[in-house]
């Protein structure tokens, strides 16, 4: 078994092989190193451009509500497989702002309460529509960040967020 680290928000997985995702914050396999070469993000200390601290905060915002959405969502469904997903989905948006946070030295994440949908088939074009929006934003930051590290942050939820795309566009 080996120790395996995701550069994006630091936590170890437990395998003899990486992951293709991190099994936390849904970044991609390349993110993911043997324990002795990674070099996380939250672990650095990076100088922000005021550009970034606003797209940090943008980020923060969305994947806070996102959180919120996604509890609501597996609160609502009658489906144990579909609870199960929205129940990861909300954790790994949870954790995308936790790294966030570490990042611009906030506190613990708040999670408020949001509303949404009883039926199913609303959530999932709910959750669509989420998704591709922050996709789209993830984009936008990482083009305009001036910061390796922040621009690999933004590459990294971008793509986590395109695989959320097509988890929900299979349900459809």
């Amino acid at each position: 078994m080996k120790i395996f680290i995701c550069e994006i928000c630091g936590d170890a997985y437990l395998g003899d092989d990486k992951p293709s995702q991190c099994p936390f914050c849904g970044a991609n396999y390349s993110f993911i190193k043997i324990s002795t070469d990674a070099k996380p993000i939250i672990n650095q200390k990076i100088e922000l451009s005021e550009k970034s601290k606003e797209n940090l905060t943008a980020t923060y915002a969305l994947e806070t509500r996102a959180t919120a959405i996604y509890n609501c969502m597996a609160g609502k469904t009658k489906e144990y497989a579909i609870k199960a997903m929205y129940k990861r989905l909300a954790k790994v948006e949870l954790e995308h702002a936790i790294i966030v946070t570490k990042i611009m030295g906030m506190g613990a994440p708040e999670i408020k309460t949001e509303n949404c949908s009883d039926d199913d088939m609303e959530n999932f074009k709910a959750t669509l529509a989420l998704e591709e929006h922050a996709s789209s934003l993830y984009q936008q930051f990482a083009g305009e960040a001036s910061e390796l590290e922040i621009k690999r942050l933004f590459v990294a939820l971008n793509g986590a967020e395109l695989g959320h795309v097509e988890l929900i566009k299979g349900l459809m």
